[in-house]
């Protein structure tokens, strides 16, 4: 059986470095980001992880990491872009989170580390935590809440289903 809630933590797709004038904040994916997106984006669809709502961080490189997902979203689901998820800490993502109408079940952000991987391990038991050891580009953590109320989110509140990277699933499919 399904919990209430899910949070579906995903890291954004590798980004171009080639102009180094761009800002940070104006960077798009590189080609290799998008390919990982896709990689993603199957892995969505084939484990039925759909997203009852979108928390995007304002970024190019993110934007376009939903974008380069969008055909595994449900047509509908709202997307909420937010400059304050704009390279958030733990606790910034943690706020956000735990402002969460809890008649949303699931709920994918899409963000950058250090904070989605520090979320990522956070919210996990001690026990649980080296499980996820990195979180590279286009990494997607599944975590099941074993609280209520998407305010109780805290450490030690969910449990870990999934962690998934575009290299493990590139070694696991038919390539």
């Amino acid at each position: 059986m399904r919990p209430l809630r899910r949070l579906l933590l995903l890291r954004h797709g590798k980004s171009d470095w080639a102009d180094g004038s761009v800002p940070d904040a104006d960077r798009p994916l590189s080609p290799r980001g998008r390919a990982a997106c896709r990689l993603i984006a199957e892995h969505l669809t084939a484990d039925q992880l759909a997203p009852d709502l979108v928390l995007c961080s304002s970024a190019r490189r993110t934007r376009e990491t939903v974008e380069q997902i969008a055909g595994a979203l449900p047509a509908a689901v709202p997307v909420l872009t937010e400059d304050r998820l704009y390279l958030a800490d733990v606790s910034d993502l943690l706020d956000r989170l735990r402002e969460l109408d809890d008649g949303v079940p699931t709920v994918l952000l899409v963000g950058h580390n250090p904070g989605i991987h520090a979320l990522a391990t956070g919210l996990l038991p001690v026990g649980e935590r080296s499980r996820l050891p990195t979180f590279p580009t286009a990494a997607l953590a599944v975590e099941d809440l074993a609280v209520g109320r998407w305010a109780e989110l805290g450490p030690s509140t969910t449990r870990l289903v999934s962690f998934v990277t575009p290299r493990s699933l590139a070694g696991s499919s038919s390539h």
